[in-house]
């Protein structure tokens, strides 16, 4: 179980990193948007080159990225069902979702967008625009970010087997919440509180 936490930590690194440089091209794009912007008003002149790296750069954030939100538990939840759910419950529902859906679609994904890059690749597909770019950077993205997420996956998996055999902590707790679960909360409390004045007051 050792060597296995230590191969899910090197892949959550390497998701880190990953997301890290997803958070640098958001920053890019944007200041790439900025200036195509300005340009576009103050001269009147378009550059189809620089529309298609803000086109790339933001597949690349939604591709890239999936991986490091899988590793910040920041991809979609039902809180309002899981923050009932005990520790284990919620480990075991984890892990059938990882194994049953998320690793085969991943293996899918990666399967079919595979030839769609590497025709793209091999006939130096180019954009139909004007100084547009070449096509497979931006296809490659699609099994590259499918790749990471698969291998994000396996870690996760092994993270919640972890803990089930009482090897790890547990991943899915939150130390101080997000802030939907943050306000859930806070509205729960006030609700609780004011539930016994109201029947008082009838």
């Amino acid at each position: 179980m050792q060597a296995l936490l230590l191969f899910s930590r090197g892949i959550d690194k390497i998701s880190s990193w990953v997301g890290t440089l997803a958070m640098w091209m958001i920053l890019a794009t944007t200041i790439i948007s900025a200036g195509n912007a300005v340009i576009r008003k103050a001269f009147g002149v378009t550059n189809n080159a620089l529309l298609e790296v803000q086109w790339y750069l933001f597949a690349a954030v939604f591709m890239l990225g999936a991986s490091y939100c899988f590793l910040k538990n920041a991809h979609v939840r039902i809180d309002f069902v899981s923050s009932r759910l005990s520790a284990k419950t919620r480990n075991w529902i984890d892990i059938v979702g990882i194994v049953v859906v998320l690793i085969p679609f991943c293996i899918l994904c990666i399967d079919l967008s595979w030839p769609f890059f590497y025709m793209a690749y091999t006939s130096g597909e180019m954009s139909a625009n004007a100084g547009g770019l070449i096509r497979w950077p931006v296809y490659a993205v699609i099994p590259a970010g499918f790749a990471l997420l698969l291998l994000q996956a396996l870690s996760e998996l092994i993270k919640r087997i972890a803990f089930l055999a009482g090897k790890g902590p547990d991943s899915l707790a939150h130390d101080d919440g997000g802030e939907e679960e943050k306000l859930a909360a806070e509205l729960a409390a006030q609700l609780a509180g004011t539930q016994p004045n109201s029947s008082k007051a009838g």
